[in-house]
């Protein structure tokens, strides 16, 4: 099948500029040396077919997984998709319609930001922005801001996701810090500190002369955060991304160590990519890390990794674990089932996000969701910036083990 080019003149390398241009108005970085690069590899390569243009331009324009989906949209829509008007017209449709049937009316959130930027890049002759309309979103910001926060991420343009991201780089994780065995002197203490009032009485002839007391030492807990990156969690995993970025970079951190995994198909470590102090330079860091992304789901196979070479390592001073995931497992759910509880006994605190707890309806009818439920210690919603503000209180609450068992 021969490709169709947006324009009948046929101009190919108007074209792909035009289309590059198009992947940076919907998040996509491209350098002008990848569009050269592109541009050359098209010349040289050719093709006859629309499969070999396509894979030809993403090898050369798309340095990170996140991207591939986006890319994926901004193709079809850019190079003659037949169902490009169906598209722009669902997501056109005002909000309230929507809860008829939503489902069919709900666009991706990738499919939505390729539309965006191809509309963006339409019509930006007529887009002249008037003096009334700035002062209007100034008088309204606060209110933009609360819609926004409430936002699900999957429904977000590239700009939401942006403005998303620098909010979540100001989000902070309290947590109560874990008592030890050793003690320390302190004035309001409850247990009577006899060693220091003997090495005081050797000084002064074996006499007691005050009551010294001491109180237990406290440190922070260490957080062990374990993401899944299959496709169903690609927007969902890379926000959490965000986020556990700005726990390792808070500047009053409450933590001792963040340590954080990705697992889809296999498990990676990308604790040295989450040190990295630019957050962008961390995420791409991450995506090198991990090869997996928006791949297939293993949770059981990822879990029996990580007991078996890390748990030792990072669980043993009772550290937090953070699971991301929606719990749609592709494997063996008796292996699940033992690596779960091996995994809920080894922390101190098992704390499952789940993106699919923004549905008010939400029900634990997947076999992976009720093998996990009943190891968890909390289960809470992660698909909105109020969502991971509300953790706050899934780590300083007793837990809800109650309520837990209460949905199976």
């Amino acid at each position: 099948m021969a490709l169709a080019l947006p324009e009948k003149d046929g101009r190919l390398v108007e074209n792909i500029v035009h289309f590059t241009r198009a992947l940076r108005k919907a998040g996509v970085g491209v350098g002008t040396a990848q569009l050269r690069t592109a541009i050359e590899a098209v010349q040289r390569a050719g093709f006859t077919k629309r499969r070999d243009f396509y894979f030809t331009l993403r090898a050369c324009l798309i340095m990170r997984p996140e991207h591939l989906e986006t890319y994926h949209q901004v193709f079809l829509l850019f190079w003659r998709d037949p169902e490009y008007l169906e598209r722009m017209l669902k997501m056109m449709l005002p909000l309230v319609q929507a809860m008829g049937d939503e489902e069919d009316q709900k666009a991706q959130a990738a499919e939505r930001r390729a539309a965006e930027a191809l509309m963006d890049e339409q019509g930006r002759e007529s887009q002249a922005p008037e003096r009334e309309e700035i002062e209007l979103d100034t008088r309204y910001s606060g209110s933009d801001n609360e819609i926004l926060r409430g936002m699900d991420f999957e429904q977000m343009s590239a700009a939401e996701i942006v403005q998303a991201g620098r909010a979540i780089a100001k989000l902070r994780l309290p947590v109560e810090a874990i008592k030890t065995r050793r003690y320390r002197g302190a004035t309001l203490g409850r247990k009577p500190d006899v060693r220091a009032m003997m090495r005081r009485s050797l000084r002064k002839g074996g006499e007691i002369d005050r009551l010294s007391l001491k109180t237990p030492r406290t440190r922070a807990p260490n957080l062990v955060a374990l993401c899944d990156i299959s496709g169903s969690m690609s927007v969902y995993s890379r926000m959490m991304m965000h986020f556990l970025h700005a726990l390792v970079w808070a500047p009053n951190p409450s933590w001792g160590q963040v340590h954080g995994f990705t697992f889809g198909t296999q498990l990676s470590n990308v604790s040295r990519a989450l040190h990295l102090k630019d957050v962008d330079h961390a995420l791409e860091a991450a995506g090198r890390d991990a090869p997996d992304w928006q791949g297939g789901t293993r949770i059981g196979a990822a879990l029996h990794r990580f007991n078996r070479d890390w748990s030792r390592r990072m669980l043993g001073q009772g550290a937090v674990v953070l699971l991301i995931t929606d719990g749609l497992e592709r494997g063996d759910t008796a292996e699940l089932h033992r690596e779960v509880e091996r995994l809920s006994l080894s922390c101190r605190r098992l704390i499952w996000l789940n993106p699919l707890l923004r549905w008010g309806e939400f029900s634990p009818k997947a076999g992976g969701i009720r093998t996990i439920l009943p190891f968890v210690d909390s289960f809470h919603a992660c698909h909105s910036l109020n969502s991971l503000a509300d953790l706050s209180r899934a780590l300083s609450g007793p837990g809800e083990k109650s309520r837990l068992m209460g949905m199976l």
